[in-house]
């Protein structure tokens, strides 16, 4: 670790870890209520349950991406942060924010709309301590060596910040209340998170296998443009059946169709960079994780996703099963492996301590990505069945839900396999063992110092 104030990564992280815990834990208890519907029905109703396994995703992820811009940037702009006080605050307003929403949704106190549910006082604190993110790391790359990889990363998290302000845009008139909507639930996850993705896989390529870096910033530029190219008008695959007009029917399925195309890359671009690699990293645990992340990210986002985005599939299947099966798979493809790769390939550097046991680690990519991927086919299965009973019979909701009763109890099965993995990932990550620790004023071998 070359800076010192990169140290305030290490308690984004931490923060995060936490999130993550609760977050796969949560839908694991989602994942039974399918099974068993009325458990817990009085006590924590399902939607409380889903809201929190949901947004503790959201916060989790930005707290890893806020993070990571904190640790790269610094090596990046070959400066330290302009102030760290400030990314303490930021911190500190997330954390309290995040409380008083969970807190909020337990006592019954949210405001409806999926993802955005948090109440209005949380909403400013994160507009707050998103502008104090913004302020802290713009003066630092301004102030330091600019790159492609610090510039893609700053247009990412600034358009994710800017779009945040139509979560404050609640209009009276359904149509317009979803398209703002997907502004922001759209936006982020299909273009600005896409842009913060490219630069972190970018930033851990360069590390870890000691490719030229202008090798890595032209892949990152056409990345970058066709994401933003496909992922803008994409939006209209959210518009088909909201009230909107029909034309976006025609443009939203074909520049959904051109999503693939960014994620492709990416997967190409990871296996590549490896293949042209110089360097024998010590750390094959991140560089599992940053090829596993852009792999399963072009199938869950790109291959599942083009599954249902053309507008004639899209009539049938929209908000059946099929879509939790690529929701899933494309999160934890794109944003939830990354930042475990991230997490990975810092907190060695953090902790000032030898490459932990990359054993336990790996196996915990096995387990999470082999539940998530048994987890993804499940849910397929139970879409197309759904789609056809539901939408094409017209047999009757709970009547279809009963019969897929199979289905839901092997998805719980994939989910307690994803838990597993994330306990392993998280006691391989922050249990260590005496003879791991370096001793002040010692030789460190710990990669990237």
């Amino acid at each position: 670790m070359k800076y010192q104030s990169q140290k305030v990564a290490y308690y984004y992280f931490l923060a995060a870890i936490a999130l993550f815990g609760i977050q796969v834990l949560g839908g694991l208890l989602a994942g039974w209520i399918y099974v068993s519907p009325n458990f817990l029905s009085e006590l924590l109703p399902f939607n409380i349950i889903r809201m929190i396994h949901t947004n503790a995703l959201i916060v989790w992820l930005l707290l890893g991406f806020f993070g990571a811009a904190y640790f790269l940037i610094p090596e990046e702009s070959e400066r330290e942060i302009y102030s760290v006080k400030l990314a303490y605050v930021q911190l500190i307003i997330l954390l309290v924010g995040t409380l008083g929403a969970v807190g909020s949704y337990l006592v019954g106190i949210h405001g409806g709309r999926e993802f955005l549910e948090q109440p209005l006082w949380v909403k400013f604190g994160i507009l707050v301590a998103a502008l104090i993110f913004l302020f802290n790391v713009s003066m630092t790359v301004l102030s330091g060596k600019k790159t492609a990889i610090t510039n893609v990363l700053l247009m990412g998290l600034w358009l994710l910040s800017l779009l945040w302000v139509f979560a404050f845009i609640n209009p009276d008139n359904l149509s317009l209340d979803k398209m703002y909507w997907w502004f922001v639930v759209h936006l982020w996850v299909e273009a600005t998170w896409e842009l913060v993705m490219a630069a972190i896989l970018a930033f851990l390529l360069l590390k870890l296998t000691g490719v030229d870096r202008e090798v890595v910033e032209k892949w990152l530029y056409v990345i970058v443009a066709t994401a933003l190219f496909s992922g803008i008008l994409g939006t209209g695959h959210h518009f088909y059946w909201i009230g909107l007009p029909g034309y976006w029917q025609w443009i939203g399925s074909i520049f959904s169709t051109f999503e693939v195309i960014p994620f492709f890359l990416m997967m190409s671009f990871a296996f590549v960079m490896v293949w042209k690699g110089r360097k024998n990293h010590p750390n094959k645990a991140a560089l599992l994780w940053s090829l596993g992340a852009s792999t399963v990210a072009f199938f869950g986002a790109g291959v599942w996703g083009f599954l249902h985005t053309l507008h004639g599939v899209n009539f049938y299947s929209h908000g059946t099963q099929i879509t939790a099966a690529h929701g899933h798979l494309a999160f934890y493809g794109a944003y939830v492996a990354l930042n475990l790769a991230m997490f990975t390939y810092a907190m060695p550097m953090l902790r000032g301590r030898m490459p932990y046991n990359q054993v336990l680690n790996m196996a915990s990519f096995w387990l999470m990505t082999g539940g998530m991927a048994f987890m993804t086919f499940v849910l397929t299965f139970a879409g197309t069945i759904q789609t056809h009973m539901q939408r094409v019979v017209g047999d009757y909701y709970m009547d279809v839900q009963d019969s897929l009763s199979v289905f839901y109890l092997m998805r719980f099965g994939a989910g307690a396999a994803v838990v597993i993995g994330a306990l392993l990932f998280i006691y391989a990550m922050l249990v260590v063992r005496k003879d791991e620790v370096i001793a002040p004023g010692a030789a460190s071998s710990v990669p990237g110092e």
